[in-house]
């Protein structure tokens, strides 16, 4: 054994060895199976280019496409992180712990405050990374206490929405939360502030049947699942077919169950542009859309004839109009 064999040889081999590669590096499409660089995919807001597709967005990236600059996280809830005590598999505690180390955040929704279009607005997010973006306590709280950032601050509340639906590791505590956000929303209703509500893929179950569906205004992202039992669920019931499409945001716009199928790169121009009119604020130039109010034709005033001007034509109008009289 010589220098040679224990430092040439193996620099040697390692500049021929095989790199490992991170997983994610590329992301394929589940639609068209196109293939994008996952910088790529970030820099397009978690959108395939070619087919569209809009994969799950993280918190942080939703955020910063909504607001306009800075934004504050709301803090200060609270809530048990284990009332009943469950374990199924595993402890809940385990479960949230784990959680919490790979979304980086303490639960389900993240609320936060900053300007939307010069606007100040209260943000939700609801992040299905987090146990599904189930419906517990601690996200219920959350929401709530967004809700009344919002009428202390006068502000629009915005949310967007995704989840599996009510977390079960807590029961009824758990289902308490759909009357408990009801509440709130009718506390914007009082207040006279809007509510929007953007539907994100999936949002199910009991957040549907509660505070998903009682906005002012509802938005989805275009292919987002919205139901409240999913289709394969409704097929085994009713051993029928169901249509294609079925349950998909742009059948529910068909149908009426929804206002509007936004693509998420003009998700912040249709809120500004939403949020003025409800606020009663003049237009953005940047958010204003050719063709959304229609054009007033100018009016040309006609000219005097025979170099007469508009004020003696209208002294003599005047003179005719009192001989007539008298």
């Amino acid at each position: 054994m010589n220098w040679i064999t224990n430092d040439v040889l193996p620099k040697i081999k390692g500049m021929w060895a095989k790199k490992d590669m991170p997983e994610n590096l590329w992301i394929k499409c589940p639609e068209s199976g196109q293939m994008v660089h996952h910088r790529d995919l970030e820099q397009n807001q978690y959108v395939i280019p070619g087919s569209g597709y809009h994969f799950k967005m993280p918190v942080e990236a939703r955020l910063k496409s909504v607001f306009d600059d800075d934004y504050e996280i709301l803090k200060g809830w609270s809530a048990p992180s284990d009332p009943l005590k469950f374990r199924d598999q595993r402890r809940y505690t385990e479960r949230l712990k784990d959680a919490r180390a790979k979304t980086g955040h303490e639960d389900a929704v993240t609320a936060a405050t900053g300007l939307l279009g010069g606007i100040k607005t209260v943000v939700a997010v609801q992040n299905f990374a987090f146990m599904g973006g189930s419906l517990g306590m601690a996200a219920g709280a959350a929401i709530v206490q967004g809700m009344e950032k919002a009428v202390e601050e006068k502000a629009p509340f915005i949310i967007f929405a995704a989840s599996g639906g009510a977390r079960m590791q807590e029961g009824i505590l758990s289902l308490m939360q759909m009357p408990r956000t009801t509440v709130a929303v009718q506390m914007l209703a009082e207040a006279g502030l809007p509510y929007i509500v953007v539907l994100t893929d999936p949002t199910t179950g009991g957040v549907t049947a509660s505070y998903a569906m009682l906005g002012d205004i509802h938005i989805a992202e275009p292919g987002a699942l919205i139901c409240f039992a999913g289709p394969r669920v409704i097929e085994q019931t009713i051993r029928e077919k169901l249509p294609l499409g079925f349950q998909r945001a742009e059948y529910l716009q068909e149908h009426g169950m929804i206002d509007m199928v936004v693509h998420r790169h003009d998700m912040r121009d249709t809120l500004i542009r939403l949020l003025r009119v409800i606020m009663k604020q003049s237009p953005l130039r940047e958010d204003a859309f050719p063709g959304d109010l229609p054009q007033q034709p100018d009016v040309e005033t006609p000219e005097p004839e025979s170099g007469i001007t508009n004020e003696v034509e209208t002294e003599n109008l005047a003179a005719d109009a009192e001989a007539r009289d008298g």
